[in-house]
């Protein structure tokens, strides 16, 4: 088995990625009814739309195949989102780069595979559209101009969804709003000569609850918290699902003191959900709080760096008091 080689521009291709919010926007609709309508076009067991991680493939849809995660060592998008073109493997067993791969020697027994690059709209490629038959095909020229026709489709929803500054799941900001709108607060704060701290947030034991109870009691774990920053917060401060279980939230016109105030005040509102709920979980998280220094003017990310840090080390206090 040959493992993929990393791209020459493999830093800037993940920060896109990561930027881009698709890791955490969830799947869509739109992009199942693509991969069905490929599936039945090109007369295929199984059609997804790949994002390839770090480490990880990740499935944005996925037709025919159970939905999941593969390690990105073994993938063949990894080695499809090394090129432009289309990587199509018309039979796994006599092609040197896969025949002792264990996709293709274990499930899903991959034989043939066609995969179309997936670019985001700075040019990085994130991944693919993709074709796979557990015995071998044909792929004609005509089949791969079809392919390119629907890469094109999903290239222009990921543009969109890239764009917006909402995240679909809970309805506060996103990644990308944060960086937008963090930056403007930085800027009036600094010019107002007003003090601006940030909340790191991070749900404790999220992925028990999605390993327990199923993804969808995880995203109404998200939603709960979701609800109750908004209804412990202020209108003027930034509400941010950061990405995963990671939420942020900008208190203007706060100083660190001010926000520890109030970040106990959504502990106390928490506490007084869980007694409420009739949900199979609790929701409780630990979080860290950094004033923003305008002397040393540090930028987004040291600033998230130093909250991070201090939601961390309240997190491993918390992990070793249920010790």
């Amino acid at each position: 088995m040959k493992t993929p080689q990393l791209p020459e521009n493999e830093q800037q291709r993940l920060a896109s990625l990561n930027e881009s919010g698709l890791l955490d926007s969830g799947t869509h609709e739109r992009f199942d009814r693509l991969t069905r309508l490929a599936k039945r076009m090109f007369d295929m067991p199984i059609a997804l739309i790949s994002l390839v991680d770090s480490h990880m493939l990740h499935f944005k849809s996925c037709d025919g195949i159970a939905n999941g995660q593969v390690l990105r060592d073994i993938s063949f998008c990894g080695h499809a989102i090394l090129s432009s073109q289309p990587l199509v493997v018309e039979d796994a067993q006599q092609d040197e780069r896969f025949f002792d791969n264990p996709l293709v020697v274990g499930p899903p027994h991959i034989r043939f595979y066609a995969g179309y690059p997936l670019q985001l709209p700075d040019g990085a490629t994130v991944g693919s559209f993709c074709l796979i038959a557990p015995e071998p095909r044909k792929f004609t020229e005509d089949n791969v101009s079809v392919l390119k026709d629907f890469a094109a489709i999903v290239e222009d929803e990921f543009a969109a969804i890239s764009a917006a500054t909402t995240d679909e799941l809970t309805g506060l900001f996103n990644r990308r709003g944060f960086y937008n709108l963090g930056k403007y607060a930085i800027t009036s704060a600094r010019r107002r000569a007003e003090p601006l701290t940030l909340a790191w947030l991070d749900l404790d034991k999220f992925k028990y609850i999605n390993d327990t109870f199923g993804h969808e009691e995880g995203d109404n774990a998200l939603r709960a918290m979701a609800s109750l920053l908004r209804e412990s917060f202020r209108e003027a401060d930034l509400l941010v699902r950061y990405g995963g279980d990671e939420f942020a939230i900008i208190f203007s016109d706060t100083d660190e003191k001010g926000a520890w105030v109030a970040m106990q005040h959504l502990v106390e509102q928490a506490r007084g959900f869980n007694q409420t709920t009739d949900k199979p979980w609790q929701l409780n998280f630990s979080w860290g709080v950094s004033e923003y220094d305008h002397d040393s003017n540090p930028d987004m990310t040291n600033w998230i760096t130093s909250a991070d840090e201090k939601m961390y080390a309240m997190k491993e206090k918390n992990e070793q008091k249920e010790r």
